[in-house]
């Protein structure tokens, strides 16, 4: 397995945490959903980069 799929596999798995964070005394109702947008576009951008390589892989072969 390519060695930076699993690195964005980790990163698509922190923007999941990121979107996942609860509202908190020390985090605010307004952060918490900057923190969604933040995750939700970390999610797509990477789940695509993982795409990517495996067509890429998928056809080279």
């Amino acid at each position: 397995m390519h060695h930076s799929t699993l690195l964005y596999f980790a990163c698509v798995l922190a923007g999941f945490a990121l979107a996942n964070v609860p509202a908190s005394s020390i985090i605010t109702g307004e952060l918490t959903s900057f923190l969604n947008v933040i995750g939700g576009i970390v999610v797509i951008i990477f789940s695509a980069a993982i795409l990517y390589l495996g067509f890429r892989s998928l056809l080279n072969k």
